[in-house]
């Protein structure tokens, strides 16, 4: 082994697990460390829960790890017992079991020391003549022919509107991913910041009798629900702006059908995005960004069902307006909000504020050191966009200098200002693959060498 180059791969989510199996899986490649600061590897946030509410809200059919082996979960799950399937959708936690099978074969059948699984935090990354110095939490330095970011979906910024007494107060949550996020039996109102996918997960996760949810976003839309697979409508490679795209989505959804639509229009959607200019980009993010969101990342059916019960009850309710103040008290936290359209504000007292708020985009406003200190050396920068890290067609990182960083490469999520829909797992394991063979082949040319 002491011959091979080593990769770094930071995070051991999703994207960062399948960009390892897939250089662990040439038998000449690399020494590949995967680094991960959590307990956990393979799981990440979203495929750590063990809530048996928390599905997937991609059916089972098109959730393999593998895009040239689109049965390979199916048969996975056809080899296990103890698990259902609720209309075609399976529980997130056993996805989650699922990958660290996955992992566990790939430690089993790689030659000892060729993938190595670091239970630490990377705090910086430097350049090390060709090659690049990842320097960890408690003191290593790896020295890596190649660096691969894949640190999943950032933690949103704080409410602008709240005061640094609430953020630091128990009744301000901040990621409601933490498993050591809980609520306080005793509060009964609670505020959700944001009215999308991380709003709904929330308020099924912390339900309980008596306990009421408002949710407030600027346009107030929930996300929709799937439908049974039906006939499908044939949409050509769609071009033109925001608007013509529009246009060809509703002539392409009689009846109703729009879920048809827009799942023939995903095969497209990254020439579509990258055909754009940023003009029509920030148009698209500014108008009709919300509604493609709803439209496009669904809930399974069941998962629609209880929250439609929840709404009905009122035991979740979603307005659309802008919250102007959260202020901390003695009894609970004030909110001042305005009903969109609305001159006059709202006054609404809560137990708690759970921030809902989905994505991070603006890497200027990310908590995450690692990225900070990136951005402090010039080696990263963020996207026109300000969706995340800007990066070429390669996935390669592109520094302050304005050109690609030989051997810096980032999936999943903090890449979407190339390619928009890069945060579920048909569109991150094409890319984890791509990464790896461009690194696989640039080791092999002799291009990158620790």
């Amino acid at each position: 082994m002491s011959n091979r180059p080593t990769v770094a791969i930071v995070g051991a989510g999703f994207s960062g697990l399948l960009t390892a199996l897939h250089l662990t899986a040439d038998p000449e490649g690399p020494i590949v460390r995967l680094i991960e600061r959590s307990v956990s590897f393979g799981r990440g946030a979203a495929y750590a829960t063990a809530n048996p509410d928390h599905l997937l809200n991609v059916r089972v059919a098109n959730m393999s790890a593998y895009p040239d082996d689109p049965e390979h979960f199916t048969r996975w799950l056809a080899g296990r017992e103890g698990w259902s399937a609720h209309g075609g959708f399976v529980t997130r936690g056993v996805y989650g079991d699922y990958l660290q099978d996955l992992l566990k074969a790939a430690v089993e059948r790689s030659a000892a020391g060729r993938l190595l699984l670091e239970g630490d935090e990377v705090v910086d990354i430097s350049r090390a003549g060709p090659a690049w110095k990842v320097r960890l939490g408690m003191g290593r330095e790896i020295k890596a022919a190649a660096v691969v970011l894949a640190l999943g979906v950032l933690r949103p910024a704080p409410p602008a509107v709240a005061g640094p007494d609430l953020l630091a107060s128990p009744r301000y949550v901040a990621d409601p991913w933490n498993p050591r996020a809980a609520l306080d039996r005793e509060i009964d109102e609670v505020l959700l910041i944001g009215t999308g996918l991380t709003m709904i997960d929330a308020a099924v996760t912390l339900w309980r009798p008596g306990r009421r949810f408002w949710a407030l976003s600027r346009r107030g839309l929930v996300p929709r629900s799937h439908a049974p697979v039906g006939p499908r409508p044939e949409i050509e490679a769609p071009r033109g702006s925001p608007v013509e795209i529009l246009r060809t989505l509703r002539a392409a959804s009689p009846d109703g059908r729009w879920r048809e639509a827009v799942d023939d229009l995903r095969p497209h959607v990254r020439t579509i995005w990258q055909g754009w200019s940023g003009v029509e980009r920030a148009a698209f993010l500014r108008h009709l960004r919300p509604w493609w969101d709803v439209h496009r990342h669904r809930l399974a059916p069941s998962v629609a069902r209880r929250v439609a019960m929840l709404m009905r009850g009122r035991e979740l309710v979603v307005r659309a307006g802008e919250i102007t103040s959260l202020t901390l008290g003695r009894e609970g936290v004030e909110v001042l909000w305005r009903p969109r359209g609305a001159r006059l504000t709202r006054r609404l007292w809560v137990g708690a504020v759970i921030n809902c708020a989905g994505l991070l985009g603006d890497l200027d406003q990310a908590s995450e050191p690692l990225l900070r200190q990136l951005l402090s050396r010039g080696l990263i920068r963020p996207d026109p966009s300000r969706l995340g890290a800007d990066v070429d067609a390669g996935s390669r990182l592109i520094g302050s200098g304005g050109g690609p960083q030989a051997g810096l490469y980032a999936v999943g999520p903090l890449t979407r200002g190339a390619f928009w829909e890069i945060t579920s797992v048909p569109d991150i394991r094409s890319q984890a693959a791509d990464v790896a063979q461009a690194i696989l082949r640039g080791l092999k040319l002799g291009l990158a060498v620790a």
